[in-house]
């Protein structure tokens, strides 16, 4: 009986790192590759924060996000598709 309390105890303490990846939190990578909004809205100092143009530009950054993070969905989701259809193409 010790040595499956054992056994069950090792091989949670081997996949916790493996789960831990998956609880990861942050921010998805085509935000990242976008850098900070504010510091591109920003950039050519001619913009004030709470001006017409900031908000417009920050709007314009928001859907640029949304647009990327629906077309990187897609891909995955085409990937997805194409695997499960073609099973035993490598």
């Amino acid at each position: 009986m010790r040595s499956i309390s054992a056994r069950a105890s090792l091989a949670l303490l081997l996949a916790l790192p493996l789960l831990a990846g998956c609880l990861e939190r942050g921010q998805s990578p085509v935000a990242e590759s976008m850098g900070d909004d504010d510091q591109f809205c920003q950039a050519n100092g001619t913009v004030k924060v709470g001006s017409s143009e900031y908000v417009a530009c920050r709007k314009d950054r928001d859907v640029q996000r949304q647009r990327a993070e629906a077309r990187t969905d897609r891909r995955q989701r085409d990937l997805g598709e194409y695997m499960l259809n073609n099973p035993d193409r490598r």
